[in-house]
């Protein structure tokens, strides 16, 4: 008896085997990554390229830390954060809104689906133009902008993500006595929302795509104004340090938004084939 209480208790490999997947995983991502920053770097120090055209990531960073060491960073940040959440929250609100009705009334969508045609084809740096006559170089053009580019991905996912709702599913509700509106908060809602959420996301990286021509009009701040003028003032490590922060900040965004779509869809995980 004493011989069993003595014994080692061995652990479950499970927790040590889920960690070295983990790492396994994270060395993978970061293989690509590691090899561009190092040719990145190579090509302007060994001289094949210019570092008048091509600053080394080494420039890029000191840059990023005298952004940060003088306040410009954070006021930069903040300043294109906050057009782009506003843009894309508005043109998800709205698409998600309109691209429910558009795909659960058909007498609608035959009414309104040429008028979308059409405007779905005007890009928005062709309505520059219309955004600076008629709301002025303010903030509210650049949200505009920002959410006419982050509209219509929100728009057709939502479409496409009605439509694609099991018949058989609705049916089946409205033959055990459902309503209609019951069966459109409960059923072609929840199943809808993989769609939706697929166009909230790449609604966010043509949100960021859009910030720089927002903040081509009258900005004196944001990310897209410190890239442009950054060019134009020929501060060539500055002008790629904008960048990389537009990319970071759009990689961050679509992480939250992942994020979220993991934590509100839970039941729609699976497994990939190499688990």
């Amino acid at each position: 008896m004493s011989a069993v209480l003595d014994a080692p208790v061995v652990r479950s490999p499970s927790r040590l085997l889920k960690l070295a997947r983990s790492l396994g995983r994270v060395a993978e991502r970061g293989i690509g990554i590691v090899l561009f920053l190092a040719l990145w770097e190579a090509l302007p120090r060994l001289g094949i390229v210019s570092d008048a055209y091509l600053s080394p990531p080494s420039a890029v960073l000191a840059s990023i830390v005298q952004l940060l060491e003088n306040g410009q960073l954070w006021k930069h940040v903040a300043a294109s954060l906050q057009r782009s959440i506003w843009g894309l929250v508005l043109a998800s609100v709205a698409g998600v809104v309109l691209g429910l009705l558009v795909g659960g009334f058909r007498r609608l969508a035959a009414i309104v689906d040429p008028v979308l045609q059409l405007f779905r084809q005007t890009s928005a740096f062709a309505l520059f133009p219309v955004f600076i006559l008629f709301l002025g170089i303010g903030e509210l053009s650049k949200v505009a902008i920002i959410f006419w580019a982050s509209f219509w991905p929100v728009l057709l996912s939502t479409v496409g993500g009605v439509k694609q709702v099991d018949r058989l599913l609705v049916n089946s509700a409205l033959s055990m006595g459902a309503s209609r509106r019951f069966v459109f908060f409960k059923v072609v809602l929840p199943a809808s929302l993989p769609s939706i959420f697929t166009g909230v996301r790449l609604a966010g990286a043509y949100s960021i795509t859009a910030l720089v021509a927002a903040e081509m009009i009258g900005a004196h701040s944001g990310l897209g104004f410190l890239t442009l003028n950054s060019q134009e003032t020929f501060q060539i490590p500055t002008m790629y340090a904008g960048i990389l922060l537009l990319a970071t900040l759009g990689l961050l965004l679509n992480y939250l938004l992942a994020l979220l779509e993991r934590r509100l869809l839970r039941w729609r995980r699976g497994l990939s084939l190499d688990e």
